[in-house]
């Protein structure tokens, strides 16, 4: 791997009781967040195909990691999304050439499919940052159950020169959804909306 990284972490969240009701069976997401060294920090860089190429290793990476955290085959995962924080010596553009160019094949690999586009979010900050990972059903974005978010932190990350880095995964959609539109029941996956 190109990427330096300095520590990974995973987090699973279960949430079993949702407004007094019981959440049958319980709703399961999980993050895989690494923290690397920035090889651009602190310069104005041109050719950021170094990130590019780390994209792609922890796309894999982490996706493997999340979704070994829920304990299920890739191909039983509905939602996922990914995000990234730079440390404040970064870009914002660090983040996106993780982020969007070569990221999304090896995690759609790891999940056997996801025709939809993978949800991410990215900033600058500091140690301690809260990350906010925008989620979304893996096959059809039109899927509003599917529709959330996962909030992770790492106390001493990103630190100045570093970049945080997550994947997150779910079995399932928000607790207790019933906001309509389209369900998993209907979902194609041909097209990436429905």
């Amino acid at each position: 791997m190109s990427a330096i990284i300095r520590k990974i972490v995973t987090v699973v969240e279960e949430t079993q009781m949702e407004m007094g009701r019981q959440v049958s069976p319980p709703t399961r997401r999980a993050a895989a967040i690494a923290v690397i060294e920035n090889p651009f920090a602190g310069q104005y860089v041109e050719d950021l195909s170094p990130l590019i190429a780390i994209g792609e290793e922890l796309g894999e990476l982490l996706s493997k990691r999340a979704v070994a955290a829920l304990g299920i085959d890739g191909a039983k995962a509905q939602s996922y999304g990914k995000a990234a924080a730079v440390g404040e010596n970064g870009e914002l553009e660090h983040a996106a050439a993780i982020l969007h160019p070569k990221m999304g094949a090896p995690v759609r690999k790891v999940l056997s499919k996801g025709a939809a586009l993978i949800p991410s979010s990215k900033k600058r900050s500091g140690p301690g940052t809260t990350l906010d990972i925008p989620l979304g059903h893996k096959d059809a974005a039109f899927v509003r159950s599917h529709f959330d978010g996962m909030e992770v932190q790492i106390n001493d990350a990103p630190r100045a020169n570093e970049i945080m880095v997550a994947v997150a995964v779910t079995d399932s959609g928000r607790p207790l959804p019933r906001v309509g539109g389209l369900t998993v029941a209907e979902v194609k996956g041909e097209d990436g909306l429905r």
